[in-house]
């Protein structure tokens, strides 16, 4: 099999773009919108050869037509068992994404693209999955050139997050300025303020969009400038409006974080929700405490966001994880081979598909 995703302002140009370029015998292995609902992704398959059920049944129909016998005990019992292991491996994988949550159209997504992989190893198979099907863009560990705002729902984890990406880009010897719009909650500055004076760095604070703006244009030299935000309630109009202007006040990329052990539904109807103001990735937080994973396959699958980075501790000193496929799969198979795959191998039986940078 060889997979292909196709990216188009609508599923009728996407369904174009597949039927030219993998024919009309493509399998559509997956749909999702993008940029908010401005795009859409569709995930493709078609056969390199012909299959080897198919190419037998040839074979069959060819001795028959000449009156011979096809006996080949010995096959038909070969070919059993590879769709013994195929049902195996598909039920394994179910019954994992079962046991997280997983919404039924992400679960049948993942299923279809992993049983085209041809690999044995459900956990492996999982993880090519993910990596065809999602994208996986982590936080950068350098200079960049826009300010990263962490938004999200009230305890999702946001201020922790900021402290942890901070303590991170300051271990890589980076320039580091925080900015905090969190100016009504009680307790929020002295929260951060506590993570930063540890690492030596003076904490902005920003009242309303015109003074962010100002304190962006001052602090422009800085190698990375992130931003803290208040609790957002996505259903809410007033809350988004609030954070759309706050986003309009600079050069700002802002970055949802998702607590990880959210309901499914509501979660990804957030990440829907935020998408709309510009969020392109996600930071998964208290992995370390979460037993149900559905949400954030949710977040990323409904609002077309790709994966960055985790917490899986509440300490700072630990920092952000960035999430690959394999990083992400070992929560879902830590037993399995998920977390030891090399992931050369991965991408080497991995259908190829593009990526976008987030």
């Amino acid at each position: 099999m060889r997979l292909k995703s196709f990216y188009a302002k609508s599923m009728t140009e996407a369904m174009q773009m597949v039927r030219e370029s993998l024919g009309e015998d493509a399998i559509i292995i997956a749909t999702r919108e993008e940029n908010g609902g401005k795009s859409v992704r569709v995930t493709a398959a078609i056969e390199n050869d012909l299959p080897a059920a198919s190419a037998r049944a040839r074979a069959i129909a060819f001795e028959l037509s000449k009156g011979g016998n096809f006996e080949d005990d010995d096959n038909w019992l070969q070919y059993d068992e590879e769709q013994e292991q195929d049902s195996s491996l598909t039920e394994a994988i179910i019954d994992v994404m079962l046991s997280h949550s997983v919404p039924e159209d992400v679960l049948d997504q993942i299923v279809n693209c992993a049983e085209v992989m041809n690999l044995d190893e459900p956990s492996i198979a999982f993880v090519g999955a993910l990596d065809s099907l999602f994208d996986f863009t982590p936080l950068p560990m350098s200079a960049y050139k826009k300010a990263m705002m962490f938004v999200g729902p009230p305890g999702a984890g946001k201020t922790l997050a900021i402290a942890k990406q901070a303590a991170r880009a300051v271990l890589e010897d980076l320039d580091v300025a925080v900015i905090t719009t969190d100016t009504i909650r009680a307790g929020g500055i002295e929260q951060l303020q506590a993570f930063t004076k540890l690492l030596d760095i003076d904490l902005q604070t920003a009242r309303n969009p015109a003074d962010l703006k100002q304190k962006l244009l001052a602090l422009k030299g800085k190698d990375q400038i992130l931003i803290d935000t208040s609790g957002i309630n996505p259903f809410s109009t007033q809350d988004m409006t609030s954070l759309a202007r706050l986003i309009a006040a600079g050069d700002i990329e802002p970055i949802l974080i998702v607590a990880a052990a959210g309901d499914a539904n509501e979660t990804g109807e957030m990440a829907r929700i935020f998408s709309a103001l510009g969020v392109r990735r996600m930071v998964a937080t208290r992995l370390d405490m979460a037993r149900r994973l559905g949400g954030l396959l949710a977040a990323a699958q409904q609002g077309g966001l790709a994966f960055a980075d985790a917490s899986t501790t509440p300490s700072v000193a630990d920092g952000l994880e960035p999430l690959s496929p394999r990083k992400f799969g070992s929560f879902f198979f830590p037993n399995g081979q998920a977390d030891r795959t090399d992931s050369r191998n991965l991408h080497h039986q991995s259908p190829s598909r593009h990526k976008t940078t987030g």
